[in-house]
């Protein structure tokens, strides 16, 4: 990512959503992985429902992002 793209506060708003909602899920999916998680077979019941529900909000916010970057005069 560049810097005009994060000057939106619509592309802000997108890369939070990412991290703050779809974070939590990642991590506890990596760290299984590893081995370094109590459960080598989670189920992430909340954070699954939390990325749900971050997906959509975060990807349109990321494109209005985007197109206000690109077509800024």
């Amino acid at each position: 990512m560049s810097a005009p793209f994060l000057s939106s506060r619509w592309s802000k708003a997108a890369v939070w959503l990412i991290v703050l909602g779809w974070g939590p899920l990642l991590g506890i999916v990596l760290l299984a992985q590893a081995g370094l998680w109590p459960d080598p077979n989670p189920n992430p019941m909340g954070p699954g429902i939390l990325a749900m529900l971050t997906f959509w909000p975060a990807l349109i916010c990321g494109f209005i992002g985007l197109r206000k970057t690109w077509f800024r005069k």
